[in-house]
C-alpha cells in the first residue's frame, strides 16, 4: 500500500530552521514528482515547493523562495524540505504529495496521486 509519512515539524522561533522529511513506502519516490504544500489555520492549502521527476528541476512559490530547499535521497526513499529564516507566516501543517507524472501546473493539487497526513510547523515570535 502506497503511503507518505511526514516528520520533522515542531515549534521554532522566528529566524530558526527546520528540516521536514517525507518517507515513502509501497512505491519508489525517485519515479515520482514531489510537491510540498501547507495549510495555515483558516486558510486554503497552498503549494510551497516541487521537485520534477523528469529532470530534477525544483520550484518554489514566492513566499518561500530563497529560504526553503527541496531535495531527495533516493536511497532512503525520502524527500526533504529544508526551511530556513522561518517567519510566523510559515506556521502551518505541511504536507508532501507524490505525482506519477510531472504536473503541467505543479501548484494544482489535482495532479497528485498520494498525500501524507501532514506535520505541524509553528513559528513563534
Amino acid at each position: 500500500q502506497a503511503q507518505l509519512v511526514e516528520s520533522g515539524g515542531g515549534l521554532v522561533q522566528v529566524g530558526g530552521s527546520l528540516r521536514l522529511s517525507c518517507v515513502a513506502s509501497g512505491f519508489a519516490l525517485e519515479n515520482y514528482a514531489i510537491g510540498w504544500f501547507r495549510q495555515a489555520p483558516g486558510k486554503e492549502r497552498e503549494a510551497v515547493s516541487y521537485s520534477s521527476v523528469r529532470d530534477g528541476s525544483t520550484y518554489y512559490t514566492d513566499p518561500v523562495k530563497g529560504r526553503f530547499t527541496i531535495s531527495r535521497d533516493n536511497g532512503k526513499n525520502t524527500v526533504y524540505l529544508q526551511m530556513n529564516s522561518l517567519k510566523p507566516e510559515d506556521t502551518a501543517v505541511y504536507y508532501c504529495a507524490a505525482a506519477r507524472l510531472d504536473a503541467s501546473l505543479w501548484t494544482d493539487e489535482v495532479w497528485y496521486n498520494y498525500w501524507g497526513r501532514g506535520t505541524q510547523v509553528t513559528v513563534s515570535s
